[in-house]
């Protein structure tokens, strides 16, 4: 590890925040710097959970869709569990939605409608990990918090030139961090580092000619730059395929609640089989490839009769599935199908 002086430190931080003061994004879940508006603890969790594994871009829309509809923690803890699935369909990895009820009813109920303002106490909620507990903690309540996202990390690991690959490199990484916070505006620290991973120091083609950090950067003018943060070689993902039912009646279509638990839990979909690794012996109407986190599905339409319509489901109208708050899988399937009988 190196051994950093006060002076440096300080002249880190300074010239971080001084860039950000300048030039930091407008999010609408940010309050900008030189603002004294106190951030809403409330918002900046929301942000946090929805920016997990998720772009900014995806995410702005969602965020104030659902902060208009539900302005405070008690609204979302009041909130039917549909209702917020619906609206979250479509910015994936469906878990988090249903951590953020659960979070906002232990925050109503544990904690009188107030978040915690610790680190520890916010880790204590369902769904907030180490790197959400602090980032909350150093942006809503101004807790000298180590913050490290993907962006961060790749700023750190370049400008401290750490060549361990991930996710080994985590423990230097914070290791480096962790003297650089400064006291004092912790939580613009830490989002004027994410600004500077997302607009500067880039995956590609880093900007380091205007990097207010680059003084000192280790990994400036090398060739390599872009192989840091050293990445573990990536593993095939395997290949699953599904069955799903296309079942059609007055105008309606058959969608049943997939189990809480498991893959798009909670959702509504079409009626189907398990997935599994055997390619489907029906050939189907349509077929789509969908990505997920640890495989690729391949999903075969097949249509039944409407008498097959069994279990707990319910008809929607064909001319509202819009509004059935399907995952983008499903809403990829019924497009398809959509435009076929069109």
């Amino acid at each position: 590890m190196s051994v950093q002086t006060s002076g440096s430190i300080d002249s880190f931080a300074a010239r971080l925040l001084g860039w950000y003061d300048r030039s930091a994004r407008a999010l609408p879940w940010r309050i900008p710097p030189g603002n004294n508006a106190v951030p809403d603890p409330y918002r900046v969790w929301m942000a946090e959970i929805m920016l997990q594994q998720t772009t900014v871009a995806a995410v702005a829309g969602y965020f104030e869709r659902f902060v208009a509809r539900w302005p405070t923690v008690a609204d979302l803890a009041a909130a039917d569990d549909a209702d917020v699935m619906a609206a979250w369909a479509g910015l994936g990895y469906y878990a988090r939605a249903r951590n953020l009820l659960a979070c906002a009813r232990a925050v109503v109920r544990d904690h009188g409608g107030h978040f915690p303002d610790s680190e520890a106490g916010l880790r204590a909620l369902p769904g907030v990990g180490d790197y959400t507990a602090a980032a909350v903690a150093a942006i809503a309540f101004g807790r000298p918090a180590v913050v490290i996202d993907a962006n961060i990390e790749r700023v750190i690991a370049r400008h401290r030139l750490i060549e361990t690959p991930l996710p080994a490199a985590k423990r230097a990484i914070r290791a480096e961090l962790a003297p650089l916070v400064p006291g004092d505006r912790p939580g613009d620290f830490a989002q004027a580092l994410m600004d500077l991973g997302a607009t500067i120091c880039t995956p590609r083609a880093p900007a380091c000619g205007i990097c207010p950090v680059m003084a000192d950067c280790r990994a400036r003018g090398r060739a390599d730059i872009e192989r840091l943060p050293v990445k573990p070689a990536k593993k095939a993902k395997p290949q699953r395929y599904g069955v799903a039912h296309w079942i059609e009646g007055d105008d309606a279509i058959w969608l049943v609640r997939r189990p809480d638990k498991g893959m798009l839990g909670g959702m509504r979909a079409l009626p189907g089989g398990a997935w599994t690794d055997v390619p489907p012996a029906e050939s189907g109407i349509v077929q789509v490839d969908h990505g997920f986190t640890h495989f690729d599905l391949r999903l075969t339409l097949v249509a039944r009769e409407s008498e097959d319509a069994a279990g707990e489901g319910e008809w929607w109208p064909l001319s509202a599935l819009d509004a059935a708050g399907l995952p983008t899988l499903y809403r990829k399937l019924t497009d398809k199908m959509r435009e076929r009988i069109s």
